[in-house]
């Protein structure tokens, strides 16, 4: 410490000499402090851009800092708190790779959110199971096919339904094969040229093979001339699942025993776009429209606009979910 006596026994440039210095101290340290404040402040900022939640704890347990990400998950950091370990973990419906680390006396602490990840594997699990599945049913499902069809040459008029009823079935069990198979293998376009009319055949052909109860009024406006290249089994395929769930829907309502049904195609200069309409239940959980095995349908798989989806996004198009005064689909498939 510089005391008076000390400055009283200095000369003038002497006195000068230590001021300057001392300013220069001065300086320094705020210089110092300065670049410490930047530093922070860019340190956080590289924080702010991880992707996984981060808490920092001191060693009472207190919250001295946590980045925005954290702020997104709720009652996580407690949960973690509880379990006094790191690791996989699972918090309302959500799965969380865990870290904790101990460094200069406090607690740090990382969340990663590993939800698509695990939903991946369980998909990958779920394809694998379904798709041999898919292959030991095939077999005989097909000598059931091609005995029927025997069958029904043979057997008189009044027993005739029962064999048509048998056909129908096992043709819903192919279907949802086919469509197993193709998820789970993957897809191969085969581009070609056809009319729509052929499109609008394949689907009312399908149509008597799928059951429903209702009275249901089609109406397929679908321009016969019109050319379209893509991969006609495919897209049958997709305006197939749309109209069942359509159908389905439309079953589903309590009241009323009448539904409709629209199918329209209309051209943008890059697109042909077909819209389907149906006045049957509102769609309860947009959010697994498009997830596999997953459906709020009493019937179905949850495979038919997840596959449909695929198929379209094959085609470099896209689906959209239409609400407002008609409730519906826009399948959008580029020229």
């Amino acid at each position: 410490m510089i005391t008076q006596e000390l400055l009283d026994s200095l000369s003038s440039s002497d006195k000068q000499a230590l001021m300057e210095g001392l300013k220069e101290l001065i300086d320094q340290s705020y210089k110092v402090e300065k670049e410490f404040v930047e530093l922070k402040g860019l340190f956080e900022g590289v924080l702010e851009l991880l992707p996984n939640a981060l808490w920092v704890l001191d060693e009472e347990g207190g919250l001295v800092y946590q980045n925005s990400e954290s702020l997104k998950i709720k009652n996580l950091l407690e949960f973690i708190l509880e379990r006094q370990s790191g690791g996989e973990m699972e918090l309302e419906g959500n799965h969380y790779l865990v870290q904790i680390n101990q460094k200069m006396g406090k607690k740090i602490i990382s969340a990663t959110d590993i939800t698509d990840e695990k939903r991946k594997e369980r998909l990958i699990s779920m394809g694998q199971v379904a798709a041999h599945l898919a292959h030991e049913i095939r077999n005989p499902i097909g000598s059931v096919t091609l005995l029927s069809s025997t069958l029904l040459k043979r057997v008189d008029t009044a027993t005739k339904p029962i064999v048509l009823e048998i056909k129908k079935a096992t043709w819903r069990v192919e279907r949802i094969i086919k469509a197993t198979l193709l998820f789970s293998r993957g897809l191969q376009l085969s581009k070609a040229s056809f009319a729509l009319e052929r499109l609008k055949e394949e689907i009312e052909l399908s149509m008597s093979y799928y059951p429903y109860s209702k009275n249901i009024d089609f109406s397929f406006e679908i321009p016969p001339e019109v050319m379209m290249e893509a991969d006609f089994d495919l897209i049958g395929i997709v305006l197939q699942n749309f109209v069942f769930n359509a159908i389905d829907a439309i079953e589903e309502v309590e009241e009323g025993e009448e539904g409709r049904i629209e199918l329209l195609y209309r051209e943008e200069e890059e697109f042909g776009i077909f819209e389907i309409y149906d006045d049957g239940k509102p769609i309860e959980n947009k959010n697994i429209l498009f997830e596999p095995f997953k459906t709020t349908k009493i019937k179905g798989n949850g495979l038919g606009l997840a596959l449909s989806l695929r198929i379209i996004e094959a085609h470099e198009g896209s689906v959209r979910l239409i609400e407002g005064e008609k409730k519906g689909f826009e399948i959008r498939i580029r020229k």
